[in-house]
């Protein structure tokens, strides 16, 4: 890639990409950490939702003038690198392969796992059928990959299908046969605080909608990017965030957020009540491969950090990870994603895992968003195919939103956040050590 892409991408195809890329598991699965936060009452996890799309939009807007910027293979890894310098684009790199992929697999995993030990009728909490499940997922879907099969392509087209029917199909019936319980009031229960949950329903429902940094990814190949880039980010999440409103607005209307918070599956319980056991299987098995294809594209896509950091030296064993397999896969660096994955996914905790993944991410997120501001002063004349829109404003917006998260996460989970920072950090030990070996 060098930055030489023909322009072939017009708005709807640009929309669609968009929504495919963001649409995933967590619109299925996380209402019950949102409606647990907020005590079983409704109203803050509505408001959640709108305020995690606006703050998406203008995240996606500003990371969207680096990427078109800087039109090169690696993501935010070599957005920073060529910003910040090699040392924070290497700890951005360590802490996507050490935390963020590895643990965003054993999130999509776990719950794989739970949802499959309760369509066989254990329970989502087995962990007799939960741990094997969760680890040999991602042990079928590495060997998958290591072969280089094309089959990863015909998942992802049958996953975005079967992530869009259940959706659909719940929000029209839901509708329709609900009970009509309260959507909007109370907005917390009990002694629960706005301000108190605030933080932790806003982390759960910026995990469903994570996926918008590879949305600049598309600028290169778009006609007229300074117009459409922008439409399609402000169009496709705002068509995403339609979409997770009516779909809560759906559960919420067939059961109430305090059962809701009880559920693992919230949408599988939902499509249960509305179409019976067997169309409420059908529905949760659509729902699985939804799961399954948001697994195969992150291990298809993960490996490639470790690979690049390799091909460049950086990591201890780097001769082991550059290696490619006689299908083209980085299959030692898909084995390290795959052996991480496993590892964390040993826990068995969904909700932990996404809320560290989350966390993490955000903090680069926010050195992403300042990029564009540091750019603009230290660079004024560097070619930007696409510029932010509302400029500070939105890049403001962007930077205050991570910022609240981010601090309130390390008020309301102390330990899981700071060991997300530790583990981040032991990557400047290990790129020093590098260093000094060149």
């Amino acid at each position: 890639m060098n930055g030489k892409l023909n322009s072939t991408i017009g708005l709807p195809a640009a929309l669609s990409t968009v929504v495919g890329m963001v649409i995933g598991s967590g619109v299925f699965f996380k209402p019950q950490a949102i409606y647990t936060a907020t005590n079983g009452a409704p109203g803050l996890g509505i408001i959640a939702w709108i305020l995690g799309g606006i703050i998406t939009i203008t995240a996606g807007l500003t990371a969207a003038e680096v990427s078109a910027a800087i039109p090169k293979t690696g993501g935010m890894m070599t957005y920073l690198s060529e910003i910040y310098g090699e040392k924070i684009g290497f700890l951005t790199g360590w802490m996507q392969m050490v935390l963020y992929f590895p643990g965003t697999i054993a999130a999509l995993a776990v719950i794989f796992s739970q949802q499959v030990s309760e369509l066989m009728g254990y329970g989502p909490q087995n962990m007799v059928v939960v741990l094997p499940v969760s680890l040999g997922i991602i042990i079928f879907i590495a060997l998958l990959n290591t072969v280089g099969s094309s089959f990863g392509g015909f998942i992802q087209t049958v996953s975005t299908i079967c992530k869009l029917l259940p959706l659909i199909l719940i929000i029209i019936f839901g509708f329709i046969k609900g009970n009509g319980n309260p959507i909007l009031t109370p907005l917390v229960g009990g002694e629960t605080t706005v301000i108190g949950s605030l933080g932790q329903v806003l982390i759960a429902t910026l995990f469903a909608y994570d996926g918008w940094i590879n949305v600049g990814a598309i600028a290169g190949e778009m006609k007229s990017p300074e117009k459409n880039l922008p439409l399609a980010i402000v169009g496709g999440l705002s068509i995403v965030m339609a979409v997770y409103i009516l779909i809560n607005l759906a559960y919420l209307w067939v059961a109430p957020a305090s059962e809701l918070a009880t559920s693992v599956a919230p949408a599988a319980l939902v499509a249960q009540k509305i179409f019976g056991n067997t169309g409420g299987k059908l529905i949760s098995i659509g729902i699985l491969i939804s799961v399954f294809g948001a697994l195969n594209g992150y291990l298809l896509t993960a490996p490639r950090v470790p690979y690049v950091l390799s091909k460049e030296g950086l990591l201890p064993g780097s001769k082991i990870f550059s290696k490619l397999n006689k299908g083209g896969s980085p299959y030692n660096s898909i084995w390290l994603i795959a052996g991480l994955g496993c590892i964390y996914a040993l826990s068995g905790q969904f909700n932990l895992l996404s809320d560290l993944t989350i966390f993490i991410i955000w903090v680069f997120y926010i050195f992403t968003f300042y990029g564009v501001v540091k750019l603009r002063k230290e660079k004024p004349d560097m070619v930007r195919p696409y510029k932010v829109p509302l400029y500070p404003i939105v890049p403001i917006v962007a930077i205050l939103g991570g910022l609240f998260v981010i601090i309130n996460q390390l008020i309301t989970m102390t330990l899981v956040s700071l060991g997300g920072i530790i583990v981040t950090l032991i990557g400047l030990l290990v790129y020093s050590y590098k260093i000094k070996l060149r």
